[in-house]
This record gives structure tokens, sequence and C-alpha cells, in this order.
């Protein structure tokens, strides 16, 4: 094996640059290099004995750095005497390099929690495996209610010990959240709770996994009119300040009374339900919910919204089909 000093010796003679790589790599690589490694041995000796050699080594390392430099230099020079001109062309433009970023959808959560903190919202969050007394029971869904039915919920593999509001299923909605967090908050607050939720559904509007942002205000002199002047604020600042939206009575067992908003498609655009896409579901939370989290319902009162991410999306960039949000298709994704 070659010594220090026959490596640097052997810089003279080298004739191309791939060589005079190669000593380099010998000399100075991080985990072998004879340089580096006789560096690194010098802390195990005696005092006097390491100063001795240190000074031999940072010698013979400056002198290889030097040769190196200059014969890189020279051969350089002299590859290019040999061609007649610079091969690198510094007035081409180079390919754009590609950075990774957020997709679009965690990106828009941020959002959100940004445009709602600053109106006093806390975020919340809860588990995604619920129960049906959490996602069903005390939410005021009767036990004949049509969204209990297992076409429509992912349910999971019950253990022997589970009664029937014990059962274990994937949750169909945020609303779980508000449960949790009316039974560890005193009221007057204010929260949302962004998360996925799962539903047996799959079509241009509907995905099995989706996402929700539900909202909760519990004080004592809470109205409509509040909760529409904090939903129609978000929708113009989270979609288009040229929002056209329209207001319909609809049910809910978890509100009374109830309200859905539908949003106009911009421009020509319609998915497959039209030019209005139905984008969130509202009203007054019902007193058998507040009672249910722990809140009287004679003292206090409140809002409470949840609105579908992919469908916010869907109407701020005219995306005709929620599955383009999962296809992982670098075409659709790197618009965002």
């Amino acid at each position: 094996m070659a010594s220090i000093h026959d490596l640097i010796t052997s810089i003279a003679s080298v004739t191309s640059l791939k060589e005079l790589a190669s000593i380099e790599q010998q000399l100075f690589g991080r985990k072998s290099g004879l340089i580096t490694v006789a560096l690194k041995e010098l802390k195990d000796l005696p005092p006097k004995e390491k100063k001795e050699k240190a000074v031999a080594f940072n010698m013979q390392k400056r002198k290889a750095q030097e040769l190196l430099e200059e014969k890189h230099t020279a051969l350089e020079r002299d590859y290019f005497a040999k061609h007649g001109q610079d091969t690198l062309d510094v007035t081409l433009s180079l390919p754009l390099k590609e950075y990774g970023h957020l997709h679009l959808i965690p990106e828009y959560i941020e959002e959100i929690k940004d445009v709602f903190g600053r109106m006093g919202f806390d975020v919340a969050d809860g588990p995604e495996i619920e129960t049906e007394e959490t996602n069903f029971d005390l939410l005021n869904f009767p036990d004949d209610h049509p969204a209990r039915d297992a076409q429509g919920i992912f349910y999971l593999a019950p253990t022997t010990s589970n009664t029937k509001n014990t059962k274990p299923l994937l949750r169909a909605h945020t609303s779980p959240v508000q449960i949790h967090y009316m039974k560890q908050h005193k009221p007057p607050f204010r929260m949302i709770c962004p998360g996925k939720v799962y539903r047996k559904d799959a079509d241009a509007t509907h995905s099995p996994v989706f996402h929700q942002f539900e909202a909760l205000m519990v004080d004592t002199h809470i109205s409509l009119a509040h909760m529409k002047g904090v939903m129609e604020a978000a929708m113009r600042e989270l979609i288009s300040e040229n929002l056209e939206f329209r207001w319909r009575t609809g049910y809910f067992p978890f509100v009374k009374p109830g309200l859905e908003v539908d949003v106009r498609w911009q421009g020509d655009k319609e998915t497959k339900e039209g030019k209005w896409l139905e984008i969130v579901g509202c009203g007054m939370v019902h007193p058998n919910v507040l009672q249910n989290g722990g809140i009287d319902p004679n003292q206090w009162q409140g809002f409470a919204f949840g609105f579908g991410i992919e469908r916010m999306l869907m109407i701020r960039h005219q995306i005709p089909d929620i599955r383009m949000f999962y296809e992982g298709d670098p075409r659709f994704l790197r618009q965002f």
C-alpha cells in the first residue's frame, strides 16, 4: 500500500483528472484517507510525540493540497488547449429544478387553522377510531337512523366484550371531537377540529376517505346570525372573495335548526351534481348534544358546522373530480 510520501510524489506524474481525483481520495477520503486517518490517530499519542507528528502531518497536508490544486489547474488548461474552447456553454438555460412541497390538502388545513385562529378558535384533535356511542348516540342519532347502516360505515371487527354502543368503527365525521372537547372544557369556548373521516362512498364528488373540519362555538347568547357571520367570512377567505352561495334548510340529528350551504361553480363548469355543490352542514347545537357533552343547555347554547375540505378545494381550484386528490399524479399535484 502506497504511503503518504509516495502518493504526494506521484501527483507530478498524473496525466488525467480521474487519476488526480483517485489520489486525492486516497489522501483525504473522509473515512480511509491516509492523512485523515493519521490526524485522527494523533489523539492517542503522548503529548510530546503528538506535537512532533502533528507538525509533520500538517506540512504534508499543506504540500499535498498545493500540489493537487496546481496539478488540477494544469490538467484543465491542457484539456481546454487540446479541445480549442471551453465545452461548457454558460448561456444555456438549465432545466428547472423541482422541489417537493406539501400536498394541497394538508397545506389547506394549515390555512384553515390560520383563518380561524385569527377569529379566536382553538384547534382540537380526536381519534379516527370511535365507537357507536361517540359517533352516533351522543350526537343524538336515533337507533334506526340510516347513517348507522353497515353499507355506509366502516365497522371494525368487534371483540366479545363489545356491546351495541361500544362497537368500534372508523369515524364517519369529525363531530365526535365535539363531544370529547365539551367533556374536557368549560364554556364559553370556540374550536375547530380538522381531520380524516371515512364513508363507503366513491364517485366524482365522494371518496371513502376524505377530510372535514368542524367548528363549535358555545356561549350564553349565540345565534344563527353569529354562525352565518363566521361562516361567510371564512368561506370568502378560504374559497373566493366573489363566492356565490345559498343557504337552505337541512336536517342533522345533532343540530336544531339545521342548514346547508351550496356554493356555485365559477364559470360554466359543473359536477355531476350540477352547477351547485353542497359543502357544509350547520346549525344550532341540539340541547341533547350539549347535555351529552356535560353542558347545561338551559344556560349555554352554540352553533356547529362541518365543511368538506376537498369540496372547498374543488370549488377554489375548479377541480371536477375528488379522486384526483388521491391518484398521486405529479402533473396534477405540481400545479399547487
